[in-house]
């Protein structure tokens, strides 16, 4: 007893020595204006405040915030109710036309700075909580294999590994396959996305066992006109998955 309470003590303060060399290193800065913050993985006051975060009252199918507060519970948008999405119910942590919130986005995607997936998941993490709570299983979205050999990584991959070490749902990673290369969708219609997304998706057959009546949530970085999530959806309903819900970082936002 007394062996192992010792052993605990040497690795807490071996913790809190790394900790300490770390910021000593690397002092604590802002994950997008580069100030000076109190521990790592944080934000500013400034950049807190203009991050645009999401929270209650939204639409629960689209996870859009509604401009005011009209005290009915489950209310949905009436986007959701005009064109209803494949998945369930979508989360989403910040609004996309936010600076700030764009900005980390883009330079986890773009940029390779993969230690911004740790704050941008654990925050994912707690905005889905109330899906993630009865997922069975974390699917990010997948990237064309031509296009993870020239980024080397998948974003959105990288925020469910985080997202799942909060939640405890297992990341399944191999069972949805993007088989079409599909062109940039900036400046397509809602038809045209839909199009250039056709047959984008598909479930491994040795796998697909795996979704048969499970809950799945999907995972990506960003959520714009849904397109590619109701693609990855229709691909797991299809294959058996009981529900398909959404987790992204952040989403475009129209007027609700």
């Amino acid at each position: 007893m007394a062996l192992t309470m010792l052993r605990v003590d040497f690795h807490s303060k071996a913790r809190r020595a790394g900790a300490w060399l770390l910021d000593l290193v690397y002092p604590p800065s802002c994950l997008v204006c580069r100030k000076a913050v109190a521990e790592h993985g944080a934000l500013c006051a400034a950049c807190w405040r203009e991050i645009a975060f999401i929270e209650r009252p939204y639409c629960e199918r689209l996870g859009t915030p509604f401009e005011r507060d009209l005290d009915q519970p489950g209310l949905i948008s009436p986007e959701a109710a005009a064109n209803p999405p494949v998945f369930r119910r979508a989360r989403a942590v910040a609004r996309y036309d936010s600076d700030k919130a764009r900005s980390l986005a883009h330079r986890l995607k773009y940029y390779d700075r993969l230690e911004l997936a740790e704050p941008m998941g654990r925050w994912m993490a707690r905005a889905g909580a109330d899906i993630l709570s009865e997922a069975d299983i974390l699917v990010p979205i997948p990237l064309h294999r031509v296009r993870l050999f020239a980024r080397r990584f998948n974003q959105s991959a990288a925020l469910a590994r985080i997202i799942s070490r909060e939640c405890g749902a297992p990341v399944d990673a191999l069972t949805l396959q993007r088989v079409k290369a599909t062109t940039p969708q900036v400046g397509l219609s809602r038809a045209q996305r839909a199009a250039n997304l056709s047959g984008a998706f598909r479930i491994d057959s040795e796998r697909a066992a795996l979704l048969k009546g499970r809950n799945v949530v999907l995972v990506d970085d960003v959520l714009t006109t849904g397109a590619t999530a109701n693609a990855a959806a229709r691909a797991l309903l299809k294959a058996g998955a009981a529900q398909v819900d959404l987790v992204v970082f952040a989403r475009a936002v129209t007027s609700a």
